[in-house]
């Protein structure tokens, strides 16, 4: 008994993908229907779906895909160079989707406020980035710049380069931010300071 194989077309119309996301929404379906809908097609030898869910446990999930390169993405069999820049392109939409704030000035209530506005961005930075907010009298952003990028575990920061860019944008205060975590000693001398 031979078997062939399954492709989109196979499928019941309201199983696939692009109908599924049309009758249900973006939101609920699976990253490998997503992935699916990107890609368009599979190879002859393998369903969308197939290639779908194969990329995605090469990369564990997102985890990896999110980080993933043009040479790492073309070295799976069935994609070539225009699916992977194409997997390339929506990961930049996404990630800049996330980063977008709206055009009115976000304002700095608290300290959780200033760490919300740069911790998705912050959050999966491979390298030490210190990071300077520069707000008005209202304790509004007027100005976020990345001031100094480190190596792995480290940025050294001259007092100067923020003075300067702060006095440059006429702000009232600043807040720093980087993305360096703490040893668990340096978390414990930190809570006996305060």
């Amino acid at each position: 008994m031979s078997l062939s194989m399954i492709t989109i077309k196979d499928v019941p119309t309201e199983e696939r993908p692009r109908e599924r996301l049309l009758s249900l929404g973006s939101g609920q379906l699976s990253n490998q229907e997503i992935l699916a809908i990107l890609l368009g097609s599979g190879t002859r030898e393998e369903s969308v779906m197939a290639l779908s869910n194969r990329i995605l446990m090469h990369f564990e999930g997102l985890k990896l895909l999110k980080d993933a390169t043009i040479e790492e993405l073309i070295a799976i069999k069935g994609i070539g160079e225009a699916k992977g820049v194409l997997i390339l392109a929506a990961i930049e939409l996404g990630k800049r989707m996330n980063q977008y704030k709206p055009n009115e000035k976000y304002i700095i209530r608290s300290p959780d406020d200033g760490a919300s506005y740069v911790m998705e961005e912050m959050r999966h930075l491979n390298q030490e980035h210190f990071v300077v907010l520069f707000l008005n009298t209202k304790n509004q952003i007027i100005h976020r710049q990345t001031i100094f990028i480190g190596s792995l575990n480290a940025s050294i920061v001259h007092p100067r380069e923020v003075y300067r860019e702060a006095v440059k944008r006429s702000a009232a205060s600043i807040i720093v931010a980087h993305n360096h975590r703490a040893t668990r000693s340096q978390q414990k001398r930190l809570r006996m300071l305060s």
